[in-house]
């Protein structure tokens, strides 16, 4: 088994988590902060977005890697994976507060709901109420 979807989710993963990096940097660089959070809001809040991905991603890559190694890598697991990733842009986006915030509840619920989808997916298969 090759796991191309896994590979997929896991370097958009990497992606994500490198540019949330790059977004807190900028703030330690515009604020001449060089650990901790100094006290800055905007730092405080692009931290919370890393920290979160990183909270949420993990779950997220063992669920997609244990269905697609049960031999359940559907188009539709791509678009769950895909959505998930588009979820979590959102989140760290939303996560600067002000108009972009409207992207923090919307990351938070597809990460909520697709995390969730996986987790009954996985144990429908367990349970053996699906074929493939």
């Amino acid at each position: 088994m090759d796991l191309k979807l896994t590979l997929t989710m896991a370097a958009a993963a990497a992606i994500i988590n490198i540019w949330l990096a790059i977004r807190i940097g900028q703030i330690r660089t515009k604020e001449k902060i060089g650990t901790g959070d100094g006290g800055s809001e905007a730092l405080m809040r692009r931290m919370r977005a890393q920290a979160n991905f990183v909270e949420n991603a993990p779950f997220f890559l063992a669920l997609i890697a244990a269905l697609e190694l049960a031999g359940h890598a559907s188009l539709g697991l791509w678009i769950v994976g895909y959505v998930f990733m588009a979820g979590r842009i959102a989140h760290g986006i939303g996560m600067d507060g002000g108009k972009a915030q409207i992207g923090r509840m919307i990351g938070t619920i597809i990460t909520l709901l697709t995390l969730l989808g996986l987790a009954i997916y996985a144990i429908v298969i367990v349970l053996g109420f699906t074929h493939h």
